[in-house]
C-alpha cells in the first residue's frame, strides 16, 4: 500500500502524525486478516511494538508491507513494516515496524475461528515461532492465560 503524505497528515514543520502512521498500519493489517479469515468480521485487539525508526515527511510517500505471521484460533498477528519514500530522489528508509493483532468475529461479535497458517518456507517458519511467544506474552500479560 503505499500514499503520498499531504500536509493535512503532518505538524507545522512537516513531520507526519504518527496516529497517521498508525492509521494505515490498522488499515493495511486489517486487509490482510480478511484475506486471510475469509468472510467475516475483523477488528483490531492490539497494536504493539510500534516501532518509529525514522521521520516521514510532508511529500514522501509512505509504503507499508504487510504480513500474516501467525494465527491461534480467532487470533491473527500481521507484522506490518512502513518504508518512506523522498520522491524527489528515490531514496526509501526503514520508518518503523508493527505488530498488530486482529481477531476474526462472527454476526453475534464472538470471536471465531479461522483458518490455519500454512507455514511453506523455513522463515515463515522463523515469523511464526517469533509471534507465537509474542502472542503468549499478550495473552499472560491480559490474565488470558
Amino acid at each position: 500500500m503505499t500514499i503520498i503524505m499531504l500536509p493535512s497528515d503532518a505538524n507545522p514543520k512537516g513531520n507526519v502524525f504518527g496516529g497517521v502512521i498508525l492509521k494505515h498500519v490498522d488499515v493495511i493489517a486489517g486487509l490482510v486478516a480478511k484475506r486471510h479469515s475469509g468472510r467475516v468480521n475483523i477488528v483490531t485487539a492490539s497494536i504493539d511494538r510500534m516501532t518509529f525508526l525514522k521521520p516521514v515527511f510532508i511529500g514522501n510517500a509512505l509504503i507499508l508491507t504487510a504480513r500474516l505471521n501467525y494465527v491461534r484460533k480467532s487470533s491473527m498477528e500481521v507484522e506490518v513494516t512502513v518504508l518512506s519514500e523522498d520522491l524527489e530522489d528515490s531514496t526509501r528508509i526503514h520508518a518503523g515496524t508493527a505488530f498488530v493483532t486482529m481477531v476474526a468475529l462472527d454476526k453475534y461479535g464472538k470471536p471465531t475461528e479461522v483458518p490455519q497458517i500454512i507455514l511453506d518456507s523455513d522463515e515463515d517458519k522463523k515469523h511464526f515461532k517469533q509471534s507465537e511467544s509474542r502472542m503468549l506474552s499478550r495473552l499472560k500479560e491480559a490474565g488470558r492465560i
